[in-house]
């Protein structure tokens, strides 16, 4: 793959032949972001989970201390008096059945759902197109409950979704380039121990086989495992 000559320059700033610890990772990721906006910092995490097996999946979410960096817009399907503190909780936009043929039709205005349980069933009509955007409610990520005051404020302070994609690997946001590398090592610990902690009990070998951090626009940094 051939790239442009700023990213063949920041790249130089990475030793490949190394895993980095965690803290001197992120200080090499911020110098490699080049970009006029302000760049997300990723982590990928390639596992040894098989996620064709139920028992092998992963997934849950995690409220990062330091927030993403980025304003998320929340839908919460809802009924009777969940609608009205859907809205009180800040919620951008609330709804029921009224929301279906809007959504079939190709708005997707927001960037996570919330729904409550008695609120599944007409949710599911919606899961051929919901569900390849990763935007189906789940209660493992806590966007299927009656405590929608809660879900929201989590969501708007920070919350992630972390889950197997099918190649087996994790891709979450850490933060923004602009977080100072304090911030960003917060939230690479909560993410790292939320993902450590929800390893499955009939995973045999080893979890992590790599972490990777890099910016938006910048090249991987790879990260020592040894700690995980």
């Amino acid at each position: 793959m051939k790239h442009g000559k700023k990213y063949s320059e920041v790249a130089k700033l990475v030793d490949r032949s190394i895993q980095y610890e965690p803290a001197e990772a992120i200080g090499v990721v911020k110098k490699t972001a080049s970009a006029k906006f302000d760049e997300t910092v990723e982590l990928h995490i390639r596992t040894g989970c098989d996620g064709r097996h139920a028992d092998q999946q992963v997934r849950g979410a995690v409220v990062l201390p330091n927030g993403t960096g980025k304003t998320v817009r929340v839908l919460v399907f809802a009924k009777g008096t969940k609608l009205d503190e859907a809205q009180a909780a800040g919620a951008d936009f609330v709804g029921g059945e009224d929301l279906i043929p809007k959504i079939q039709g190709g708005w997707f205005d927001f960037d996570v759902v919330v729904a409550t349980p008695d609120m599944m069933g007409v949710v599911g009509r919606l899961g051929k197109v919901l569900g390849p955007k990763g935007l189906m409610p789940n209660p493992k990520a806590g966007t299927v409950t009656m405590d929608v005051t809660k879900a929201i404020a989590d969501i708007k302070a920070g919350k992630i979704e972390y889950r197997l994609d099918k190649a087996n690997i994790i891709h979450v946001p850490v933060g923004k380039v602009s977080f100072s590398e304090q911030q960003l090592q917060e939230n690479f610990d909560a993410i790292l121990a939320a993902i450590v902690k929800a390893k499955p009990s009939a995973l045999k070998g080893q979890y992590l086989k790599s972490i990777t951090l890099a910016c938006t626009m910048g090249p991987g940094v790879k990260v020592s495992t040894a700690k995980f």
